[in-house]
């Protein structure tokens, strides 16, 4: 007899699997996403096939999907390939082209366009061409990267990020419900060989999604991490920025030196979306004239006087079982910036606020290129709301 009612489905939010008699369950994940998946056997085996994410199925019509499936097991048929053929899903390999088409106007030079591809070609097709990319797994990611993992650790990142896109695209095209985690420590892959230290950092493909579910939650941190993806910034920065450091109207945070990596002043433009984060923080501001030392202060701590502690954006990506760290997205805005847009690398570079290497560019780079750089965050900005896809317009003459 079915054992779940539309009310308990609605308010199932510990994760687990909830069983509604014949083979039909409600699968609710640690992100509170839902889907169903329906047991059948045939032949001493067992299989747990996906139905669909709820609450875009609903509890009525998951148990129609849960019989049709049933029913194809025991007339012998594939229940997933019959989906397939009746959806016209996609392979890996499929999908991945298409996506590159769609994407080959984005990168910097025809070399960055070609290699994209190849790498997929080469590293992922094996393990992953042939599978519908509604069905593509973390594990089976996993068997595609780990061949070059150790020896390639390089271009195992680069794959991982490809195919992060890929797989992005299939949901935002309803191939698929919803994405596995990708991330290295997601996948529990092995430590890599020491080289150059690297913070950890999300895929930036993945960066709009995570953005959508960081907006989900409430609290000061969340708009303090948001602020630093929006602005690239390091977390010192960020959190101990101040509201006289602010110009909403004009759109640029003015960082003094004392508190800047380098020592010297770095102006940061503001897009619109980082601007909306700023006024988002604004009634956390403490009251001017109490006797509260940190009234100033955009990003307040729990101790008078002083900022959001580093801690607290660790503890929110620990608590969001996110594998990178808060420094990690400006490696993604530098990933993002060099693959998918053609702005000089320099200009990325001052955006990070970065130490010039050389007598040559310190040279080139004598100005700020502020209005460039305005360019760039604001592209930036877009991509991660997801307001303009992958496509970056520029100004004439960037």
């Amino acid at each position: 007899m079915p054992k779940l009612t539309d009310t308990a489905v609605r308010a199932a939010k510990l994760p687990g699997r909830y069983g509604d008699g014949a083979g039909l369950i409600l699968h609710v994940r640690a992100s509170g996403s839902k889907n169903w998946l329906v047991r059948v056997q045939k032949n001493g085996r067992r299989r747990d096939i996906g139905l669909g994410g709820y609450p875009k199925l609903k509890l009525a019509d998951a148990r129609k999907r849960a019989e049709l499936v049933r029913s194809q097991v025991e007339l012998g048929l594939d229940p997933i390939v019959e989906r397939k053929r009746a959806a016209g899903v996609p392979t890996f390999a499929q999908a991945s082209a298409t996506r590159h088409a769609e994407l080959a106007k984005t990168f910097r030079n025809a070399k960055h366009r070609a290699q994209w591809l190849t790498s997929l070609d080469a590293y992922a097709f094996p393990t992953l061409g042939s599978v519908g990319v509604d069905t593509v797994t973390a594990a089976t990611v996993r068997d595609a990267l780990m061949p070059i993992w150790l020896d390639k650790p390089e271009t195992a990142r680069r794959v991982l990020q490809r195919i992060t896109d890929v797989l992005t695209w299939a949901v935002a095209k309803q191939y698929r419900p919803d994405m596995p985690l990708l991330s290295a420590k997601g996948l529990r892959m092995p430590k890599q060989p020491k080289g150059q230290v690297h913070h950890a950092a999300m895929p930036f493909d993945a960066v709009p999604a995570f953005l959508g579910l960081l907006r989900e939650r409430d609290g000061i941190s969340r708009i303090a991490l948001e602020a630093l993806i929006l602005t690239a910034a390091r977390s010192g920065e960020i959190r101990g920025a101040t509201w006289r450091e602010v110009d909403l109207e004009a759109g640029l945070w003015t960082v003094p030196a004392k508190r800047m990596k380098a020592g010297k002043d770095h102006v940061v433009p503001l897009s619109a979306a980082a601007k909306d984060a700023l006024r988002r923080a604004q009634p956390y501001r403490r009251p001017v004239g109490a006797d509260i030392a940190d009234s100033d202060l955009v990003f307040p701590g729990m101790v008078k006087g002083k900022p959001l502690s580093d801690m607290a954006l660790t503890k929110l990506l620990r608590d969001l079982d996110i594998g990178c760290t808060a420094h990690g997205f400006r490696s993604s805005f530098r990933d993002w910036a060099a693959e998918r847009t053609t702005f000089p690398a320099e200009v990325a570079e001052m955006a990070l606020a970065h130490t010039i290497g050389s007598k040559v560019e310190a040279a080139y780079r004598r100005g700020n290129l502020l209005e460039k750089r305005r360019d760039l965050m604001g592209a930036w900005g877009r991509f991660v709301t997801g307001e303009s896809g992958a496509v970056v317009q520029l100004r004439s003459g960037s």
